[in-house]
């Protein structure tokens, strides 16, 4: 198959969830060509075709709103036609710091609309969008991806760019251009969320959820079954598919014998996995890196599972060490084991990306200043120290 080259973009963003949305959308408003590579046909990952639809707090459940910018900006935007549950009345209302304690800044938004009005968001701001491909290489020299190759319905393409974006969420860019790279260790649990119609009225079956790390557990969680999924191996990745179809098919019948009218309406179109590979940053975030300061700060955020937490996210937890190109937001980013359930979620997605797009604007992050990085942050409002927020 002959390749096909195309030169037009000055930033390539491999992944439409919400990290890659966050990190084109921060790129292009800085007046780059923008390219996102979208291996479905539908923008929001997990959070829309996974049906992973809640919007994670944006406060550390003590009252204080700690991510902003995009991050915000996009929470608002999935509810700005409609929203499904857990609306964050309190914050979006002028509510007191005690109700906003009572009520963390979350919401639960419909997949259909955040996906749509995603795109026509990154539509207004100049950014394309290719559906339907797969990265299958990339071409480096002189320790900088030169072309991100991929393959579609049109054929074999090379697509050259002056700096990449790993939104994928797998860690795919980085790791098929040969960067360090760090897997989940204990694998993830079977999940299968669906919506339903019923008596009840249109719902969200939450059927399995994100692990729980052992020094976190009670002894009494229940999982759908008991084997774990890397989520890096084909056959693996459909089986673990075809198991969570046979669980909702077996909650719908249970459910269906004492509500004639219940019916699965909407189930995922990607697989439930949370954790799988990301990029070895030149900095791996811990949970021990709760209110740790940083001099290389990009964005903050909290601990989505418990009060308290607030990290800074270091801007060296982006890059690795040998692609001076590449920049890795949302679950393709550095963390441990440990640290990777709180990082993996929307708001974390949201300012990891932005912090991306901004760097990948102002070049190669060996030789940009970090210095100037926070400047463009702090001029789209957004918070970079913990003493900011609290």
């Amino acid at each position: 198959m002959q390749l096909k080259e195309n030169n037009d973009y000055d930033i390539i963003v491999v992944g439409g969830g919400v990290a890659g949305v966050s990190a084109a959308l921060a790129s292009a408003r800085q007046g780059k060509k923008v390219l996102i590579i979208e291996k479905s046909y539908i923008l929001g990952g997990l959070g829309t075709s996974g049906l992973v639809t809640v919007y994670l707090p944006l406060c550390d459940g003590m009252g204080h709103q700690v991510s902003f910018g995009i991050a915000e900006e996009l929470l608002k935007l999935s509810i700005k036609d409609a929203y499904e549950d857990r609306y964050p009345t309190p914050w979006l209302k002028g509510g007191s710091r005690e109700e906003k304690i009572k009520n963390r800044f979350l919401v639960q938004y419909n997949p259909h609309l955040f996906a749509i009005v995603s795109e026509n968001l990154l539509e207004r701001e100049g950014v394309d969008i290719i559906y339907g491909s797969f990265v299958t290489n990339t071409i480096v020299e002189n320790d900088r991806i030169k072309y991100v190759v991929l393959e579609n319905i049109s054929g074999r393409y090379a697509y050259g760019c002056k700096n990449v974006i790993d939104a994928s969420g797998d860690g795919v860019l980085a790791y098929k251009s040969c960067e360090d790279v760090v897997e989940f260790k204990q694998g993830n649990v079977l999940a299968a969320w669906y919506y339903s119609v019923s008596k009840e009225g249109y719902k969200l079956n939450i059927l399995g959820a994100a692990d729980i790390p052992e020094d976190e557990k009670t002894g009494n969680e229940e999982y759908l079954c008991d084997k774990r999924f890397k989520g890096l191996d084909a056959k693996e990745i459909s089986l673990m598919v075809s198991l969570s179809h046979k669980v909702i098919y077996e909650d719908f019948k249970k459910k269906r014998a004492l509500d004639h009218k219940f019916l699965p309406v909407n189930i995922a179109g990607i697989p439930q996995i949370r954790m799988t590979r990301g990029l070895k940053g030149e900095y791996l975030m811990s949970v021990s890196d709760d209110k740790k300061s940083f001099s290389d700060s990009v964005g903050l955020f909290s601990n989505w599972k418990k009060s308290g937490p607030v990290y800074e996210l270091p801007f060296r937890a982006l890059h690795g060490t040998k692609i001076k190109n590449l920049l890795a937001c949302g679950r393709a980013m550095g963390a441990e084991d440990s640290m990777w359930d709180v990082t993996r979620v929307i708001p974390v997605c949201a300012v990891t990306g932005e912090a991306c797009g901004v760097a990948s604007a102002l070049g190669d992050w060996d030789k940009i200043s970090v210095s100037d990085i926070q400047k463009k942050l702090r001029e789209n409002r957004v918070k970079l120290k913990v003493k900011e927020v609290i």
